[in-house]
């Protein structure tokens, strides 16, 4: 494993698309990668073109969080006290152009309502201003959402994806109020392209039959992770297209430009 921080995850993907197309040499994809690749005008790689898709893995959930004295208990609630309070809630998210920020920006889209984007270098102290209150919202992924909501230092108004979580089985998804609503983090593998196809496909076999491991499961569920499991190379190659087309949709509409 080599950490490569730094530009929202493109040094380490430039350094991953310049490697020997031999096997020997993966990134870890995120969501990131599909954002950045509409949210920076000048990259030295293209993602889509340089890096040939392996493997899905997991999803990472968001949840919509508010502070417990906040009003609204319900999204519905939200959305009324929202658009009845144009520009004087603000937003949260973890960085400019981060998966969180721009889950938060579909969320205005569709919701139709208008609210302060507070960008901070990172979820730990987006969390903190949301726990004392200096925020009113913050579209959060799970591992750290958890322990505040179990602890009854958040209140949890929608999870992002289609379905509703184990680890948070009261909580109902945003598509019951914002119809067509799904929104997530999630994690896969790549390579250099014109890595051979026999290499590839060994790689997305070995790690789909790790992912039906009942143990790999349960450790993936502590922190709401669910198996996103898409198949073929060209399945998630297809799941990588979609996302970096409706991710540019919404940085176009909110006008977002990266720091």
């Amino acid at each position: 494993m080599e950490n490569r921080p730094g530009a929202g995850g493109n040094i380490a993907t430039e350094g991953v698309a310049r490697s020997p197309p031999d096997g020997y040499t993966l990134l870890l994809v995120v969501s990131a990668n599909t954002i950045n690749a509409r949210l920076y005008d000048k990259l030295n790689f293209n993602f889509v073109r340089d890096i040939a898709p392996v493997v899905s893995i997991a999803r990472v959930p968001f949840v919509m969080n508010v502070n417990p004295s906040f009003p609204a208990k319900t999204v519905p609630e939200f959305i009324a006290y929202a658009k009845a309070n144009p520009r004087k809630l603000n937003m949260a998210s973890a960085g400019n152009g981060s998966a969180s920020h721009v889950a938060g920006e579909l969320f205005k889209f569709m919701a139709g309502v208008d609210m302060v984007h507070v960008p901070y270098r990172g979820a730990t102290p987006a969390i903190t201003d949301l726990l004392a209150g200096q925020v009113q919202v913050l579209f959060d992924v799970t591992p750290s959402s958890i322990p505040h909501i179990r602890a009854g230092r958040l209140r949890p108004l929608a999870v992002t994806t289609a379905t509703r979580l184990e680890v948070l089985p009261d909580i109902p998804i945003m598509d019951e109020f914002v119809p067509g609503y799904e929104a997530s983090a999630w994690l896969g593998l790549g390579v250099p392209k014109n890595t051979p196809t026999a290499i590839g496909d060994m790689l997305n076999r070995e790690t789909n039959a790790a992912l039906d491991d009942a143990t790999i499961k349960a450790r993936l569920a502590v922190p709401g992770f669910t198996v996103l499991n898409l198949g073929s190379p060209i399945e998630f190659g297809k799941f990588l297209v979609e996302e970096t087309e409706k991710w540019a949709k919404v940085i176009k509409f909110a006008g977002i430009k990266p720091d």
